[in-house]
């Protein structure tokens, strides 16, 4: 070693913190440059700087950044940290005393005139709010002009720092915020992290200074994918980075309402009261807040992404009951409202709902989270339609283009269009309702024709009943991505939770194999029979039967769904049972009609179409038998046994088919009527039966002998 290496090395422990805190110090340019023209002025450009931001977000790092630059230009440094200090006036200016000279007496406020060209540097701020008052009215006053105080905290200054216009003019106040991207690098580049798992952490940290440092330290331990890098595989992190946004927070309750705070998109009051009860609430709103993570957007409050991150990763691996229970609570409020709302509310409930789903593992990589919420739907007016047509014609060519046209004259009222901040288009959709197909919407558009053909096959529509395509969606710049995927996804769930008499959705997509997982968590099947050419490009896509599986069990399966991170699509067995069967109201009669004239026959009512219905799906599962299909008949029959004028069609029915005599005419006989006249009562009969089982089959649920619906889903 020479002698010039040995004299350049740090000489004590201080230099060598000082140097090592050097070298990991990135970013803050406009923070330095503000300081540095501070220091260089010949007029005092103002006397307080006052930063905030949260725990680990570098704001003491900053300060040792400061103090080298004070101490580089001349001035003294003295440094307070809100942590070592008495909350008093006295304490307070003792501390300062004893940080000027340790053998110097105690300072009086008359002596603070006489301090030279200095920098004070108050740190921890948060823990002399006691202080404030003093502090601004009575301490800083008496300073010399050339003695710049900077300091800082978790908090914002509070409200008399802002409203004093004499303060609003001496103090700048700079909100310290996450490293920017280039920075973030720059600092994992310098601990040491490989390139290739770069970008891995920082979709995880967001450029959190504390998160990079400590995700850092963790790779070290073995991590060496880029999927592998995560809060929930690195809990001791989760742990680090809690202690510090956690520091302040006074009671259960309040963390109970930074947490409802991480679930939802935004936080609103009305969101608190349903949660946390009315009385708790308010409080608690107004100290979530002041908060140095949380921001105020004009829906709500929100947390940092890193901050939300953490708190809901602690939570799930903590108490993941609690975690359900708040997830159960928020849903509910965010389900009324949207149906108490419509327009732009409405779309904003759906993003917030859409939002609780982000962490699912079969949801996480179709959605662009970052964005949720950023982009509204309107339906399209004439002077979009040349944009739209200019859109399909760039992704998917001149034919489709040609497609989206007819569609644009015939249905105009299926397309809306996406907008931002922006003039520009961000993208449209396209969603079909249809009662029926003409064989001029079949000639135009393959795509109809396919799934029309797939309708008649599988559920042939009933009277009024409609079929919902998402035909096309597609954003402007990015073509089916999971940015564009947001924004179908208001449009097209929407349309299919408010149309009445909704038969079936299908929603249409380029590349069907690359959407199969969400596609499964939401209960919508395959439909390869559906697939569809066109200018040489095979489209496919996904289908949901709203008569087999109604809206309301829909919602409850995705409402659990939603809660069990750990779901997995069972596999499709080749011995798995077949589809539920849709019939028509006449199908459905005339299956009724063979299931009585086949009661005693147990083989032929195995074939019977009822046997695949929702009827007997809903009532008796997968592996209901013939037994369960005639002791539903039997049911139906009975309802009108006893009743003053219905029993003899229940007699009529009875000596028919369920307990039958030889034949009709000894039915008749053993009734004691005519012949014609028991053969109106089992006619009527029939029809009764047949009425009784069709609204459990449409409504899933019995109704009166007046035909009124009891439990219409």
């Amino acid at each position: 070693m020479t002698k010039q290496e040995k004299t350049s090395r740090p000489s004590r422990a201080s230099e060598w913190l000082t140097a090592s805190r050097r070298r990991f110090f990135v970013g803050r340019r406009a923070e330095l440059e503000l300081f540095r023209q501070a220091l260089s002025a010949k007029e005092p450009l103002f006397a307080v700087l006052h930063l905030f931001g949260p725990g680990g977000v570098g704001k003491t790092t900053l300060l040792c950044e400061y103090a080298r630059l004070a101490a580089e230009h001349g001035r003294a440094v003295y440094r307070l940290d809100g942590r070592d200090i008495e909350p008093s006036p006295q304490g307070f200016l003792l501390a300062l005393s004893h940080t000027i000279d340790p053998e110097a007496p105690l300072l009086s406020l008359n002596a603070l005139a006489d301090l030279p060209p200095a920098v004070l540097i108050l740190d921890t701020y948060e823990r002399l709010t006691a202080l404030d008052d003093w502090l601004r009215e009575t301490f800083l006053p008496a300073l010399p002009a050339h003695l710049l105080v900077v300091i800082a905290g978790r908090q914002p200054p509070a409200e008399p720092w802002r409203s004093d216009p004499a303060w609003r003019e001496l103090a700048r106040v700079v909100s310290l915020r996450n490293l920017r991207p280039e920075e973030s690098r720059q600092l994992l580049t310098t601990l040491n992290v490989p390139a290739m798992l770069q970008e891995a952490v920082l979709e995880v940290a967001y450029g959190h200074p504390l998160a990079l440092v400590l995700l850092a330290d963790w790779l070290t331990l073995g991590a060496t994918k880029p999927e592998a890098i995560s809060l929930e595989h690195a809990p001791d992190v989760v742990h680090l980075l809690m202690q510090r946004f956690l520091q302040d927070v006074p009671t259960p309750q309040h963390r109970q309402a930074l947490e409802v705070c991480a679930l939802a998109r935004v936080t609103t009051e009305a969101l608190l009261v349903d949660v946390m009860g009315e009385e708790a609430a308010l409080p608690l709103f107004a100290w979530l807040r002041g908060l140095s993570f949380i921001e105020t957007g004009p829906q709500g409050i929100f947390p940092h992404d890193l901050v939300r991150d953490v708190l809901e990763a602690d939570l799930r691996w903590r108490n993941p009951e609690t975690r359900k229970q708040l997830y159960r609570q928020v849903r509910r409020h965010i389900v009324r409202s949207f149906w108490a709302s419509s327009g732009l509310a409405r779309q904003q409930a759906f993003s917030d709902l859409l939002f609780l789903q982000r962490h699912h593992p079969l949801m996480k990589p179709y959605y662009d989270w970052k964005v949720m919420g950023g982009a509204y739907n309107e339906p399209a007016a004439p002077q979009d339609h040349p944009h739209i047509l200019a859109m399909v014609e760039q992704h998917e060519g001149a034919d489709s283009a040609r497609i989206a046209a007819y569609w644009l004259q015939r249905q105009p009222q299926a397309f809306v269009v996406y907008r931002g901040p922006g003039p520009q288009l961000l993208g449209f959709a396209a969603n079909l309702l249809l009662e029926t197909v003409t064989p001029e919407d079949e000639l135009a558009d393959p795509a109809v024709r396919a799934i029309w053909a797939f309708v008649r096959r599988y559920g042939l529509l009933r009277p009024g009943e409609r079929i919902q395509i998402a035909r096309f969606w597609m954003g402007r710049q990015a073509y089916q991505t999971p940015l564009t995927h947001n924004m179908i996804t208001l449009n097209t769930v929407i349309t299919w939770l408010t149309t009445p008499n909704l038969a079936w959705t299908f929603c249409c997509m380029a590349d069907p194999a690359a959407w199969e997982g969400v596609f499964t968590y939401i209960n919508f099947c395959r439909v390869a029979e559906a697939d569809f050419d066109v200018g040489g490009r095979r489209y496919g896509g996904f289908a949901h039967d709203w008569r087999a599986e109604p809206l309301s069990v829909w919602n409850q399966i995705l409402a659990e769904r939603q809660l069990d991170l750990e779901f997995q699509p069972e596999p499709v067995h080749q011995s798995s049972p077949p589809p539920l069967m849709v019939l028509s109201q006449p199908e459905f009669a005339d299956a009724v009609r063979r299931a009585l004239r086949d009661f005693a026959r147990p083989d032929r009512l195995s074939t019977n179409p009822l046997m695949r219905s929702r009827l007997i799906r809903d009532r008796y599962g997968l592996q209901a038998d013939t037994e369960d299909l005639q002791e539903l008949i039997e049911e139906a029959a009975k309802m009108m046994q006893g009743h003053p004028k219905d029993d003899k069609l229940y007699q009529a029915l009875r000596r028919t088919y369920l307990r039958p005599a030889p034949s009709q005419e000894k039915a008749a006989e053993q009734l004691g009527l005519p012949f014609s006249t028991y053969r109106y009562h089992l006619s009527k009969g029939i029809e009764r039966v047949t009425e009784w089982l069709w609204q459990q089959e449409v409504y899933g649920g019995p109704v009166s002998r007046s035909g009124e619906e009891k439990n219409r889903c």
